[in-house]
């Protein structure tokens, strides 16, 4: 694959869950594609009744806790070092986690958005994460003091409690409900941001896709629409991908020894 990745001067990466797994933060799918934990709150769901948001922020509460001390893995650092050599010309994460941002990646895209940041559906007020937790674990400490597997958004599987007497916050602006800046499974990415993604991918020479299965449709949109203007799809995950079959090459394997393989051949030219 370093041969192919070394063809072309210019790759947009497009990242998955994988990326993060070194991090010591868990993947949604198995090596054959298949959904691995408890069915996420929905969008429809966390909108339509206060239960479904007290079981959202039950897990959440717990699971923020380890995804605020996440610390980016070799493999970010990575790609920070080869968005500084000018041959990443841009990425897209599907992660929520800002970890490509805490490593220095500068053009980043948070395709699924982001879970450090909350907002008000009624009035868009919005402040970070963080500062809700000390106000979580005053109100619920019997919440607070539990732990539960980790999932990938900031979740945790906790879901055999009884959430109904969870207290939440409301917006501090105007009371109204208070949601992560994240894409929840049945809601749609903003138009802007997906022609943000597609633009990239016309003026990339080639497509990486790393640790993702692209089992959703917003991950595998960016392969077909790369395959549509002929550029290369380079594919580097440890699984099965919904876009095997359309892709140049691929590499059943851990990300970081062909990232750093890369660095070393540019290097080794003087790039």
């Amino acid at each position: 694959m370093i041969d192919l990745l070394m063809s072309k001067p210019h790759w947009l990466v497009v990242t998955g869950a994988g990326i993060s797994a070194a991090s010591g933060v868990p993947t949604y799918r198995n090596q054959r594609g298949e959904w691995q934990r408890k069915p996420p709150v929905t969008h429809q769901e966390f909108v339509a009744n206060s239960e479904s948001r007290q079981r959202f922020w039950g897990r959440n509460m717990i699971g923020w806790r380890f995804i605020s001390e996440a610390q980016p893995n070799l493999a970010h650092q990575a790609l920070v070092q080869l968005e500084q050599r000018g041959v990443v010309s841009a990425l897209i994460t599907q992660n929520v986690d800002r970890l490509h941002q805490r490593a220095g990646s500068c053009d980043v895209v948070d395709l699924h958005g982001r879970v450090d940041r909350v907002s008000c559906l009624d009035c868009g007020a919005n402040q970070s994460r963080a500062s809700l937790q000390p106000w979580f674990e005053e109100h619920n400490p019997e919440f607070a003091k539990l732990g539960g597997r980790i999932a990938p958004d900031g979740d945790a599987d906790i879901d055999d409690l009884d959430f109904s007497r969870l207290e939440i916050p409301a917006c501090r602006q105007c009371r109204g409900t208070l949601k992560p800046d994240a894409v929840f499974f049945g809601a749609s990415i903003p138009r802007q941001r997906v022609a943000l993604s597609e633009a990239l991918v016309e003026r990339a020479a080639g497509l990486l896709v790393i640790g993702s299965s692209l089992q959703t449709y917003s991950g595998y949109r960016l392969c077909l629409s790369a395959e549509r203007h002929g550029k290369p799809i380079a594919l580097l995950c440890d699984g099965i991908t919904r876009a095997d079959k359309i892709a140049t090459e691929k590499v059943h394997a851990d990300c970081l020894p062909v990232l750093q393989g890369w660095l070393a051949r540019l290097t080794s030219i003087g790039a």
